[in-house]
Formats: structure tokens, C-alpha cells, sequence
């Protein structure tokens, strides 16, 4: 009963912002013809006296105002409304969706689900703070090179590795979309896809964009070109894959990150802060340690000799082989 009557009490909220709204249109109606009293024909008339009567001019100055204030008001109140009727929407479609496939494997939860778990658990990774992020890191880091190794074996008929760590099946710049993408479009989880695929696009462009230029500038190198794509840019991004960060927002935050997020609350926080500081500092070094690598593997192609111990190891642990098996797609410009 407490539950019905919850959700008649804000059934008659929105019925009766409707009928003040269905007044409030009635009132604008009428509004046109009051100005015409008030002002149209008094402005009119200065006109043709080619008076200046100052007491009209500021009335009419003071009503503009008015107008404008006004106009605001109901601009963001438009605004509100229209992003509670997507919100709504989506959330009765997610539901929905939920509810009616029966396989786990193609029932992701919803992110309200997953909201009102995280605050009745009062989860050490709940909504979006470090430890999340961390998580999801490591999390995208590892799905991205798993999907992209499975598209190669897909549409070329072969594996190959499209790591971007020596160690472990990571790839950092998987995981940053990820972090990105769940930064950008955490706010509009429970909204329509709309904004999802904008912000997919957008961020999903910049990062890889960036990626590309800051490699090219720390390393020499780059692991893609897209120069022979139409609409591209540089060649560090095109329109084709701008479009599937697109898609790959909305199959995020839909998608991938409820699911990432369930697993994530199966983490006990007893040991979650734990665990996660615990791989967030694997995956540190990790970076780390393939910088060195990639660093000496470039001065090796330039022909520059180990000149130290430290060189002369990361040599032995990481000669060319090993990189071009590691990095296949990486290619060294000429310098």
C-alpha cells in the first residue's frame, strides 16, 4: 500500500505541473494582446508624433526585461522537464529489457539496479571515486585487448597480439577509455542514448587522438594510421572509428559498465581498498617498465649501443623479438 501510494503522490505531482502548465499557456496567449495595449499602439503613436516620451520607453525597457527573465525561467524549466521525461523513459526501457531476457549472459543489470545495491551495501566502490575508476582501469585495460585480439582472428583469420604492457594481456589506453567514457557519461546512465553516443564519440576521438600525438612525440613511434581512411585527421583518428567510440559509449555505459560494476560489488570491502590499490601498483609498473622497454627498443633500431647496466638488461629481458611480437603493430618513424 505505502508503495502505490508513493507512486500516486508523484503521478499527481506531474498532473498537476500539467494542468499549470496547460494555464500557463493560456496566460501566453494573452499575453500577445496585452502588449499590444500596454505597448504596440502607445510605441506606435510615439512614432508617428516623432515624440520621446521617456515614461513609455522605460515601461517598455522594464517589460523586456521582464520578458527575458522570464523566458529563462521557462527555458530551464523546458529543459528540466524534457531531461525527467528521457530519464523516465529510459529507465522504464531498461527495466523492461532487463525483465523480459531470461539468459544471464544477455541480461545486463540496470544502473538503477546497480545504484540501489551500491548505496544498500554502502560499497567501498560505490558510485564513481577512486577505487572505481581503478577498477574499471584494470578492468578495460584487459577487456579492450581481448575483444580487438577476437576482431583480428574474426576478420583477418589470425591472432595477434594488440597488447600495450609486457606483461599481462593490458592495454592502458583501453583502460583510460574506459575510465573517460565512464567520467563522461556517468551522468546520463539513465538517460537515452542520445548523449551516450555524443559522448562516445567526442571523448573517445580526443583520447585516441592524443594517445597517437603524445606517442609519436615521447617514443617516435605510432601503433596506428589511419591515412588511408576517408575523413581523417592526421591519420591519428577518422570518421568510421569516431562513430564506433560512438557506439561503443552507448554499449558501455547500457552495457559493459552495469556489468563490470555488478562484478565489482561482488568485491568485499574488507579487502576491496586492498585489492585494488594492489593492481592499481602492479599496473604502474608495469607501464613503467614498458616505458623503459619501448624507450631502448627505439634507440636499438636507431643503432645506439647499451651504454650502461641498466640498458644492457632491458636489452636481454626485452630484445626485438619479444617487442615485435608484444607491440605487432608499432612502427618507428624515421628520425
Amino acid at each position: 500500500m505505502d508503495g502505490e501510494k508513493v507512486a500516486f503522490e508523484k503521478q499527481a505531482v506531474s498532473e498537476e505541473l500539467s494542468f499549470k502548465s496547460a494555464e500557463l499557456a493560456e496566460d501566453v496567449k494573452k499575453l500577445g494582446d496585452d502588449l499590444e495595449k500596454r505597448y504596440y499602439v502607445p510605441l506606435a503613436v510615439e512614432a508617428e508624433m516623432r515624440r520621446k516620451d521617456s515614461k513609455c520607453f522605460d515601461e517598455a525597457e522594464h517589460e523586456i526585461d521582464v520578458l527575458h527573465g522570464t523566458a529563462r525561467s521557462l527555458l530551464q524549466s523546458y529543459q528540466t522537464v524534457t531531461a525527467l521525461e528521457d530519464e523516465l523513459k529510459s529507465r522504464t526501457h531498461d527495466t523492461k529489457r532487463a525483465v523480459k531476457r531470461k539468459l544471464p549472459v544477455f541480461n545486463p543489470p540496470t544502473n538503477g539496479a546497480i545504484d540501489l545495491e551500491e548505496e544498500r551495501k554502502d560499497h567501498f566502490a560505490r558510485g564513481i571515486n577512486i577505487y572505481k575508476l581503478l577498477l574499471l582501469l584494470a578492468v578495460g585495460s584487459f577487456a579492450g585487448v581481448i575483444v580487438e585480439m577476437l576482431w583480428c582472428y574474426l576478420t583477418r583469420g589470425y591472432l595477434e597480439s594488440r597488447r600495450g604492457l609486457v606483461y599481462g594481456p593490458f592495454n592502458l589506453l583501453y583502460g583510460a577509455g574506459a575510465v573517460l567514457l565512464t567520467l563522461t557519461l556517468y551522468r546520463f546512465r539513465n538517460r537515452g542514448y542520445f548523449w551516450s553516443f555524443i559522448g562516445g564519440f567526442t571523448v573517445g576521438s580526443a583520447l585516441e587522438y592524443l594517445c597517437s600525438l603524445f606517442q609519436e612525440l615521447l617514443l617516435g613511434s605510432r601503433s596506428w594510421d589511419y591515412s588511408e581512411m576517408p575523413f581523417n585527421i592526421n591519420g591519428r583518428i577518422c570518421l568510421a572509428y569516431s562513430i564506433f567510440w560512438g557506439v561503443l559509449g552507448v554499449l558501455w555505459i547500457k552495457d559493459i559498465y552495469p556489468r563490470a560494476a555488478k562484478l565489482i560489488l561482488r568485491i568485499p570491502n574488507k579487502w576491496g581498498r586492498i585489492i585494488t590499490v594492489s593492481i592499481a601498483v602492479f599496473l604502474a609498473f608495469d607501464a613503467a617498465v614498458t616505458a623503459v622497454a619501448l624507450a631502448r627498443w627505439s634507440m636499438r633500431i636507431k643503432g645506439d649501443p647499451a651504454s650502461n647496466a641498466l640498458a644492457e638488461f632491458v636489452d636481454e629481458r626485452f630484445p626485438d623479438e619479444r617487442m615485435e611480437r608484444i607491440f605487432a603493430n608499432m612502427e618507428f618513424g624515421e628520425n
